[in-house]
């Protein structure tokens, strides 16, 4: 009888548990971030129906929006209509205007911004941060990417999990943990077209 009520219990700390970390994983899974998802994947589809060289299965997408110390760049399966991947993302310290949620972008060199817009990602090389990809802006916003050297790599002080606040800042380039680079540099590395980055706010 003891044992029974034991496994009892413990199923049931399982279970308290596991709706815990749900729902503090999805946290800022709101309508607003769904709605601007939404939208950002149908102009993706947008691009791909004019452009048939990109990756018409999976699209990376960077919420600027939310918080650098919530998940915030999604791997997007385009033919599911669903997220299958997370994790945190730097922005760029000259995105930061002294008020806390509040950024400012520009596609100026030697601004040290994030560009918001559609890139493509290219090959990788290996820089100071080791192993990186070129970007490459397809838009108006974002088209001086490669002149700026902005890159997608990893960082060693760019944390794995989620936390309150704000992580580190790059001089910028999206910038993750590596852990989470390496389920991404698996990705890419196994497309055979390259894959489409959306940052958005």
């Amino acid at each position: 009888m003891k044992k029974i009520l034991f496994i009892g219990v413990l199923l049931v700390a399982i279970i308290i548990a596991y709706v815990f970390i749900s729902d503090k994983k999805e946290v800022f899974s709101t309508p607003e971030t769904d709605k601007r998802i939404e939208y950002q994947v149908s102009e993706i589809k947008k691009l791909l129906n004019r452009n048939s060289n990109y990756n018409k299965r999976i699209a990376f997408l960077i919420d600027m929006k939310i918080p650098s110390g919530k998940n915030r760049f999604f791997v997007y399966d385009l033919k599911e209509n669903k997220i299958i991947d997370k994790g945190l993302v730097a922005h760029d310290s000259g995105s930061e205007t002294g008020i806390k949620g509040k950024l400012k972008f520009s596609n100026v060199p030697n601004s040290l911004s994030t560009s918001l817009g559609k890139y493509y990602v290219g090959n990788h090389y290996n820089g100071k941060f080791g192993k990186a990809y070129k970007l490459y802006g397809l838009d108006a916003t974002n088209n001086n990417a490669f002149k700026r050297d902005i890159v997608f790599h990893y960082y060693y002080d760019v944390p794995y999990k989620e936390k309150d606040g704000y992580i580190c800042n790059s001089f910028g380039c999206p910038m993750v943990n590596k852990k989470y680079f390496e389920r991404i540099a698996k990705i890419i590395d196994n497309s055979e077209s390259d894959i489409l980055l959306n940052i958005y706010y």
